[in-house]
């Protein structure tokens, strides 16, 4: 079956567009979530994601800096896709996308190339937590099949500047197992983010900032961030984030 090739409005800007198709690993809330929550500043310059998928992040990472964005991605008609969104949005002078494995990249750059290494990665350990897809593409983007998040952390440590950032979102549940890794990499957390599917239900991911090396021990939380309000509708902060100005949204979106 041919699937054709869709153009949407990318939530969370006001202007760009993203390329789909429905084969494939489409727009997640989490990606628009992690893209609100990561920190630049002027010392930013180079950046790099790390499993881009459809590009979503780097798109959307333009409208906070002119830094120049590295979109890496293993999988070619995802990283296709995500160079014609690149094309279609005329930012091929700032986003590059390259197709290649996250497991061996420190080959293909220089080591501490980078200020910021932003992950959306796999959730669930595999054979464990969500039903696993039939279709590859959705089982790789969702289970640690091919890559788990040690083997990122380590990854990005290595294409880190010192204190560069790695800033990247997953599953609270799993919080106590990144923590020790990325203490025994050298990472010091800086900023957390809990999101909460409703005020009262317990935290889903959590948004993590962490440097490659500083000093440890300001890490600051800040306020939740919950999804739906008691209706079921997404809240108010919520659509500030997706730039949604009327209406109501529900997950159906994504």
């Amino acid at each position: 079956m041919i699937y054709p090739e869709l153009v949407h409005d990318l939530l969370g800007s006001k202007s760009l567009k993203i390329i789909q198709r429905d084969d494939l690993f489409k727009l997640s809330l989490d990606a628009i979530l992690l893209s609100d929550f990561v920190r630049v500043n002027p010392r930013t310059k180079k950046i790099i994601d790390l499993g881009s998928g459809l590009g979503p992040i780097p798109l959307l990472l333009t409208e906070k800096t002119k830094a120049k964005i590295i979109g890496l991605e293993i999988n070619p008609e995802q990283c296709l896709l995500s160079q014609k969104s690149v094309v279609i949005n005329n930012l091929s002078e700032q986003i590059e996308i390259i197709q290649d494995d996250i497991r061996v990249v420190h080959s293909r750059f220089e080591p501490s190339s980078f200020d910021l290494a932003v992950c959306n990665p796999p959730f669930h350990k595999f054979g464990e937590g969500a039903i696993v897809s039939d279709n590859p593409t959705l089982k790789a983007a969702r289970h640690e099949q091919t890559i788990d998040f040690l083997t990122l952390a380590i990854q990005a440590k290595r294409l880190l500047r010192t204190k560069g950032a790695f800033t990247f979102v997953h599953r609270a549940a799993r919080l106590d197992e990144i923590f020790v890794i990325l203490d025994n990499l050298g990472y010091a957390v800086k900023r957390m983010r809990f999101v909460h599917s409703k005020k009262k239900q317990n935290a889903l991911m959590v948004l993590i900032e962490a440097t490659a090396g500083g000093q440890k021990g300001d890490l600051k939380v800040l306020p939740p961030l919950v999804v739906h309000d008691e209706k079921g509708n997404y809240t108010k902060q919520l659509k500030k984030i997706l730039m949604i100005e009327t209406g109501d949204v529900n997950d159906q979106t994504f």
